[in-house]
């Protein structure tokens, strides 16, 4: 089984041993989380006639870490660190995201400066110990911090990767004074050079990690109380899954876990249908996102920052938010969502987002509280939504919807509803658009090259028109694009994760050395992964090292294996650095770290080149209305199918319904049907 947790919508989707498919999309309970996902079970269940003791394994995607970064309602946090650099959280890079945005304000630090406390000990950058800790010193301000009602702590010291013995004591002591503070150490973490990102993403972890233990535990305890035993996977941001263990632990891999699934899907169904471009686009409730597989390989980043709005990946904007050295799928995200709400600037001019009406009260359509128009509600006016969604358990009411968007935005812009409507899709679809070009046109990439993927309950709603805008011509439809993100856990595979330093001139490595290091990370990984079930044939472990030119601050991580080819490497990393900044150098290089990436592959997962769903017959259209397809079209009269029932070829326009997602065939379009039920659609 696998779940995904959504702003608006808990996504389910089950399949048996014989390889059928169940979904369900259950509301959202964001104040307790665990209560939709239960809801959800019980009701997958009851669908499918499987039993909850014939369940083997449950893979969990989640947000509750990404919604505590964003809402601020992590664990009162503490920093022990080394003197002198009790403000490393605020000074960070030293850099804006914008150069000339003189309005830019820098995030706030997760852990305010009272709370940030100093050590006297001190490790010279080649693991030496210049001054030793004072341990007495050490309990005193720990004691400070737990007297001011601190619920976590990170520990974190100079040049502690280069020799951990201060912090591993440090540790030690803290657990033995106060056994009820969860402590952070910064080497099990990330014991890599850079004092900020190891800072901060040390932090991170301690911030989030009570609210996420909280959580888990609380979902397991209702798993259990179903009659299922079986394991719980959560997905990492990576696109992989670890135990619940793991999660509990080291949080801070699991910060963006519900994202990072869609775009694995994706490169999954890619694959299995032999398209190996793909801008994956997956639009929710509360956010869409886009991310880049080309020629079959998902882009992937070591670091990334957290932040409201748009989160654009790029090495050149920095600052802008939480910094996390973790490996992450390389995505860019905006606040533009189904339930984002449309409002007027101070200029008077129509934004969409970041604010979601969420799951609770939902957009205006809900007649649920909401009275402020999303971009559900303006989708609805334009003809694009059913009456009812989620299967028929979600009415929705026009009549609300228009009266919302002439209030809040209609009279003001001297603008009837159907305008102020069309102004919301279109301002929310260049908020995507501008997603997808920082992924593609932003990295020197085109993207009419590739196939744009569309998943989310509401991706496909807009899908077409946002390919438009990029002269994309061909869209591929999954089967069940509404919980596609929860199938996309099924078909990963367990990782984890490992970092040593190993610093040095590249032709002047110590290479017995370097053996015995990436050695050490291998065994570590492989017994992690058979501790936690996999097979030892099941195994990959992938070695990198991390690369930079003489001086420069960035590094590239380049894979390798044994024996150390040095050249080879060079020549790669030479590469490498050529396709991403467009020139080379010719300073020395130098090592910085050693990475190592233990991979388990499940037997079980899913794999959609053996997905055969049953196919009803066709039938004729369901319904036609009308549909609002722009200023030249106009409104269009638009037959309606079932998306499982729908002719074989179509001709757009044509609107397609399904429990989990509505597709929107634009007019002059052609979209045809395969043998999974995937629908390709193209372009004129």
């Amino acid at each position: 089984m696998g779940v995904d947790i959504g702003g608006t919508f808990t996504d389910l989707v089950l399949i048996d041993s014989e390889g059928r498919l169940f979904h369900n999309k259950t509301a959202s309970t964001p104040r307790a989380p665990e209560m939709a996902v239960l809801e959800g079970i019980r009701a997958i269940v009851a669908e499918s006639g499987v039993g909850f003791a014939d369940i083997d394994e449950i893979v969990h995607g989640t947000t509750v870490g990404s919604n505590t970064l964003l809402q601020k309602v992590g664990a009162r946090t503490g920093l022990i660190t080394t003197k002198g650099f009790r403000d490393v959280l605020e000074i960070g890079r030293l850099r804006t995201p914008g150069m000339f945005d003189l309005q830019w304000e820098k995030p706030e630090p997760l852990v305010r400066r009272r709370h940030r406390l100093e050590v006297n000990e001190r490790i010279a950058f080649d693991g030496s110990i210049i001054t030793p800790m004072d341990e007495d010193e050490l309990l005193r301000v720990a004691g400070e911090l737990v007297a001011e009602g601190i619920e976590s702590v990170a520990l974190c010291f100079l040049n502690s990767y280069r020799n951990p013995a201060h912090e591993l004591r440090a540790e030690s002591l803290l657990a033995r004074e106060f056994p009820n503070l969860p402590v952070t150490a910064s080497v099990s973490v990330l014991p890599e050079a850079k004092e900020y990102e190891r800072t901060s993403t040390t932090v991170v972890n301690a911030y989030v990690a009570p609210v996420l233990e909280k959580y888990l535990t609380q979902l397991e305890e209702g798993i259990a109380s179903l009659g299922i035993n079986a394991p719980l996977l959560v997905g990492n941001s990576n696109g992989a899954l670890a135990s619940s263990a793991t999660a509990r632990e080291k949080p801070v891999f699991f910060i963006s876990s519900g994202r990072a699934a869609g775009v694995v899907g994706g490169g999954r169904l890619g694959a299995a249908l032999g398209v190996k471009d793909l801008v994956v686009f997956d639009m929710g409730g509360t956010t869409a996102s886009a991310s880049l597989v080309r020629d079959g390989e998902l882009s992937r980043v070591s670091e990334y920052e957290f932040r409201a709005g748009i989160s654009t990946p790029s090495r050149f904007i920095k600052a802008g938010g939480y910094m996390m050295s973790v490996p992450t799928v390389d995505v860019a995200e905006v606040g533009s969502g189904a339930g984002s709400i449309a409002h007027l600037d101070s200029a008077g001019l129509i934004k969409v987002g970041p604010i979601s009406a969420g799951a609770d009260p939902g957009p205006v359509c809900y007649d649920m509280g909401g009275n402020r128009p999303t971009v559900t509600d303006a989708n609805l006016v334009l003809g694009y939504l059913p009456g009812s969604i989620a299967g028929g358990s979600r009415s929705l009411s026009s009549d609300l919807a228009r009266d919302a968007l002439s209030a809040e935005l209609g009279t003001r812009l001297g603008l009837d509803a159907v305008e102020a409507a069309y102004g919301v899709r279109e301002v929310t679809n260049a908020n995507m658009a501008r997603a997808i070009r920082a992924v593609t046109v932003e990295r020197g990439v085109d993207p009419r090259d590739f196939t744009l993927v569309a998943i989310g309950g509401s991706g496909p709603v807009h899908a077409a028109s946002i390919a438009e805008l990029l002269s994309i011509k061909r869209l591929l439809i999954p089967a069940s694009p509404g919980v596609f993100t929860a199938m996309g856990m099924l078909a990963g595979d367990v990782e984890r994760y490992y970092i040593a330093p190993i610093a040095g001139a590249l032709d002047g490595l110590d290479l017995d050395e370097l053996s015995r290091v990436a050695e050490n990370l291998r065994q570590q990984a492989r017994k992690s992964l058979l501790e936690e079930g996999i097979a030892e044939s099941g195994i990959e472990l992938i070695s990198e090292i991390n690369l930079r030119f003489r001086g420069q601050e960035m590094s590239l991580a380049v894979p390798f294996s044994e024996p150390f080819d040095t050249a080879a490497v060079r020549d790669r990393f030479l590469e490498m650095y050529k396709s991403i900044y467009s020139y080379s150098s010719s300073d020395s290089i130098e090592a910085v770290s050693i990475r190592l990436t233990g991979r388990g592959y499940l037997p079980g997962k899913l794999d959609f080149k053996k997905v055969s769903p049953d196919r009803p017959d066709a039938t004729d259209p369901v319904s036609w209305r009308e549909v609002f397809f722009g200023k030249q079209e106009g409104w269009v009269s638009t037959p309606v199918y079932e998306r499982l029932r729908c002719p074989r070829t179509l001709q757009g326009p044509a609107i397609l319904e399904a429990s989990d997602s509505t597709v929107v065939i634009p007019p002059n379009a052609t979209a045809t049907v395969d043998p999974q039920l995937n629908l390709h659609i193209e372009l004129a």
